[in-house]
């Protein structure tokens, strides 16, 4: 009879444990989204611009914020690093971004990949949406892999190649990503100017229907598939990935340490192969496979 009290009393030990551990991981996951709100936030601090249905034209933005964030959008008071890429590539006195690629070298240097994780407002966003109590899909991982690489060749095409090499009579081009695919900048400026504006609800045609359309696509991909447009589409996270095996900040596996249960790989939602290629160019740093280390072999290491 002793025995099995101690035995029940050690169940509801373990059982309150196992409560205490999933609220402080709730807690840890709860401050990057804390985080993500306050970059969101200062990113977008144009508060008036949301009703008033103006956009910002102070000196703030001609910097660019870490994070997708669009120039249009009402309450942006930076300029989206993507866009500024694009406007220089598509300009009438073509040359080398050096102002751009300063930044964007600067972030990546520092930060990697952690800037989609962390201060990116598109990425936010996403997050929340998969937080919706939807059956969830697992994209097979053939077609993941292959996948992958899509953001690369729109880095290479939509942002750079057709910018720069297809321009009108007067030397100018088209910011291909940013007219044409860009679902942060319909969903961010597109969407909050034309229900501001009257004259805009007026000019709504082909091109603003298939961005919408795009849109909602992403929308609802994001309720089933955790962050597919940081997965498969986004330039600014190919670009970030780039740096993610030799920026500041880094994540690292202590082999001697690891008993390779596998829980870490199993807690990655963007399905970084944790164990073998931690600093993986998909890695955005959020702490996920940390936290679920039982033993503490994961760590963050700063160079």
């Amino acid at each position: 009879m002793q025995q099995e009290k101690n035995e029940n009393r050690q169940e509801r030990q373990e059982k309150k444990q196992s409560r205490m551990e999933k609220i402080r991981q709730g807690m840890i996951r709860n401050k990057r989204h804390l985080i993500q709100l306050a970059a969101a936030l200062l990113a977008n601090a144009n508060f008036k611009g949301f009703w008033s249905g103006t956009i910002w034209q102070g000196k703030s933005k001609s910097i660019c914020v870490p994070g997708l964030n669009c120039y249009s959008c009402p309450g942006a008071v930076g300029a989206c690093p993507i866009g500024s890429l694009q406007a220089q590539i598509s300009g009438n006195q073509k040359g080398i971004p050096y102002y751009i690629a300063g930044t964007l070298l600067l972030f990546g240097a520092v930060l990697g990949r952690a800037v989609c994780g962390f201060l990116c407002l598109f990425g936010f966003i996403q997050d929340l949406l998969y937080k919706i109590k939807t059956p969830k899909i697992t994209v097979p991982p053939k077609v993941d892999k292959v996948l992958r690489y899509l953001k690369y060749v729109i880095l290479a095409v939509f942002v750079i190649g057709l910018p720069l090499f297809i321009s009108d009579e007067f030397g100018i081009g088209d910011p291909w990503f940013c007219k044409y695919i860009c679902p942060a900048g319909t969903l961010e400026g597109g969407v909050f100017l034309t229900l501001m504006n009257q004259s805009l609800r007026s000019m709504i045609g082909v091109l603003f229907t298939w961005k919408l359309f795009l849109l909602f696509l992403t929308i609802i991909s994001s309720i089933l598939i955790y962050r597919p447009f940081c997965k498969y589409i986004c330039p600014l996270g190919a670009i970030y990935g780039l740096f993610n095996r030799f920026s500041f900040f880094r994540m690292e596996v202590d082999q001697s340490a690891c008993i390779h249960c596998g829980k870490c790989e199993k807690q990655c939602k963007m399905q970084v192969p944790v164990l073998t290629n931690i600093n993986s160019a998909e890695c955005i740093r959020c702490g996920d496979c940390k936290r679920a280390c039982p033993v503490g072999a994961i760590h963050l290491e700063k160079r």
